[in-house]
Order: C-alpha cells, then structure tokens, then sequence
C-alpha cells in the first residue's frame, strides 16, 4: 500500500518562512564585510544593527550577540555610506585597549551593549560584563565608579555547571 505524501501544517509553514528569512541576513555573516561596501549591502546582509552609534569620522553599526552570544562585530561607515573597517571585538587585543579614564559612554561605543550590568557589595560603582570567548568561555568585567567612568577592567573564566566544592 502506497501512502501519500504527508503536507506539513500550514501553520508550520507560517512560522518556518520567518526564520527562513531572518537566516539569510545575520550578524554572523559579520566576517568578510569588504571596505567600499554600501551602507544598504551590509543591512541586507547582516540585518538591522543592534545600535547606531555616531563617529567623527561616520557611523558604526554594532552587530551584538550580547548578552548570551560571544561575538559583537562593528562595521565603520564614512560620511557617505560606505564600510571603513569590520570587526569582531570582543578578543583580548580589543579589550585590552581599555584604560582607566574611559566613559561608559566610550566603552559602549567600542563593544556595544554589555552582557549585563551588575553591582556588588565590595565596588561602588556598575560592573559591566562582555560574553566572549577565547578558547574557553570567558568574562570581561569593566568596573565603573559613580560617575560611569572606568577604573579598572579584567577577564574572568565563565564556568558552566561547575561542579560543587565540598
């Protein structure tokens, strides 16, 4: 006996097509972005950008996966549209251009939205914290005083179901 083929619900087919397209343009397409590429060619390509950003020299559109992803890319526009540079920027070479003196303002500018922000007992300020990885899971804490200005910033591993310690 012979069985017809099977018709996949129409509401499937409503929710699949969504997806389908939203794959097609992807922060993750972020790497090989060619300088002279037009501001319109990286939306169709990489989607609508997490943020905005302002420069001197253009715009930068932040591509963050923030705050479960590892990865943010910046894509630097000149004043007439068209790519400067890409990059991935959460990396220790990138972090480590961090100083002490930095705004939040600045450091959002240069990694985009953090992961989270947190406070703690022992700091008198906001703890912002990047997802990265660099072989292994990890942290970059930015530590901010009151006036959201950087006094110091570090890597910390980020442990996925630790084992308990008795």
């Amino acid at each position: 006996m012979t069985r017809a083929p099977q018709r996949l619900p129409s509401q499937f087919l409503g929710l699949a097509l969504p997806l389908l397209l939203a794959a097609c343009a992807s922060p993750f397409h972020g790497y090989g972005v060619q300088p002279g590429t037009a501001r319109e060619a990286v939306l169709a390509r990489m989607g609508q950008p997490t943020r905005s950003v302002r420069l001197a020299s253009g715009e930068r559109l932040q591509y963050s996966l923030q705050p479960f992803g590892q990865y943010a890319w910046m894509v630097d526009l000149d004043p007439s549209g068209r790519v400067i540079r890409s990059r991935q920027v959460l990396n220790a070479n990138d972090f480590d251009r961090i100083q002490p003196g930095w705004t939040r303002d600045d450091v959002e500018r240069e990694f985009g939205p953090p992961a989270m922000v947190d406070r703690v007992a022992s700091w008198n300020g906001p703890i912002m914290t990047y997802r990265w990885n660099d072989g292994s899971d990890m942290f970059y804490f930015v530590y901010l005083d009151g006036q959201n200005v950087v006094r110091r910033a570090h890597p910390g591993m980020e442990f996925h179901n630790a084992p308990d310690r008795d």
